[in-house]
This record gives C-alpha cells, sequence and structure tokens, in this order.
C-alpha cells in the first residue's frame, strides 16, 4: 500500500515538474525550428501516456506534423489540432534516453524522451472507449416472448401442482 502512495507522488512531482518547465528547454531541446515542440512528460515509464505538442502560434508548422520515435509507433498530428498522445512500448529498455523527431512543413527536430526504471503495471484501456452503456432493457419489455414465458408459467405451475400433490398423498396415507 504505501508503494502505491510512493509511486502516485513520485508521478505527480514528475508531471508538475515538467508542466513548468521552461518554455526553451521544452519546446525542442535546443533545435531551431519555425515551430515548437515537446513531450510531456519528458521521462515516463514504459507502457505510459505522452503528450505530443505543437506550437501552432508561431505559424511555423501549418499542416499535418508526423512524430516518430522507437519507442512508440509514428503518430500524425492533423493541422486543425495541437497535441496527440501516444503509447510508450512495454518492451523500451528501463533508463533508456530516446529520440522523439517532430517534421512539418518539411523541417524537422527532435527532443529525448527518457524511459523511467520503475515499471507499472498495465491499465486496461476500454474497448469502445466513445461508447456508452447500452442499458435500460434489463428485465423490461424488450425482448418480450410469449413462448418463454408460457413455458417458464407451465414449468412453475407443474412444480406447485407436483409439490401439492406429493403432500397430500402423504398426509392421506398417515391418515388411513
Amino acid at each position: 500500500m504505501r508503494a502505491i502512495r510512493v509511486a502516485s507522488a513520485a508521478l505527480l512531482g514528475v508531471g508538475a515538474l515538467a508542466l513548468s518547465a521552461p518554455a526553451a528547454v521544452a519546446s525542442g531541446g535546443g533545435n531551431i525550428t519555425p515551430f515548437g515542440f515537446s513531450v510531456m512528460p519528458s521521462t515516463i515509464a514504459a507502457g505510459g501516456q505522452v503528450t505530443l505538442q505543437l506550437d501552432r502560434d508561431s505559424g511555423g508548422c501549418t499542416g499535418s506534423a508526423t512524430v516518430s520515435s522507437g519507442v512508440f509507433d509514428t503518430i500524425t498530428i492533423p493541422g486543425n489540432r495541437s497535441s496527440a498522445t501516444a503509447v510508450v512500448d512495454w518492451d523500451a529498455k528501463p533508463g533508456a534516453v530516446y529520440k522523439v523527431t517532430f517534421s512539418c512543413n518539411g523541417v524537422s527536430g527532435s527532443t529525448d524522451l527518457t524511459i523511467a526504471t520503475g515499471r507499472t503495471t498495465p491499465t486496461p484501456q476500454p474497448l469502445y472507449p466513445d461508447r456508452g452503456v447500452h442499458a435500460g432493457e434489463g428485465g423490461s419489455v424488450a425482448g418480450f416472448d410469449l413462448k418463454e414465458i408460457g413455458l417458464g408459467a407451465a414449468l412453475i405451475a407443474g412444480s406447485v401442482g407436483a409439490a401439492y400433490h406429493f403432500s397430500r398423498r402423504r398426509t392421506g396415507e398417515d391418515g388411513a
């Protein structure tokens, strides 16, 4: 239980540190590009989720951008969005530093992504995250089948009748 608290506090601290990093450090690690970019957090455990951020306010990246790395699948950020998420591979080597390359309008820049030494347990992903629960039909009129209801009623009536018959037969035999 204590390990969960320590891990939660460490991840919260790393997240706060990553969000409060100066813009010069977070915008591509010194690469000169007409657009800014970042990977948040810059240190993540294998299997974790990172946010890939583009600074489109400067006007240097107007179309779609691609983000590639050896530690996650290539991601395309459409021209109307400024960010995307990627899931780090589970087999990423703890302590390794991977290069993340942002490419837009024929210009590329890269920054580093460090894999944390600790491993986390996998978080199950919902199968259909954009769909709600299909509820409201159980036990109601939906799926109303007269044959099944009639068969169920006949089985109940038969069992009650058999129980009554056997109970009356015993009392009649005992009284004779």
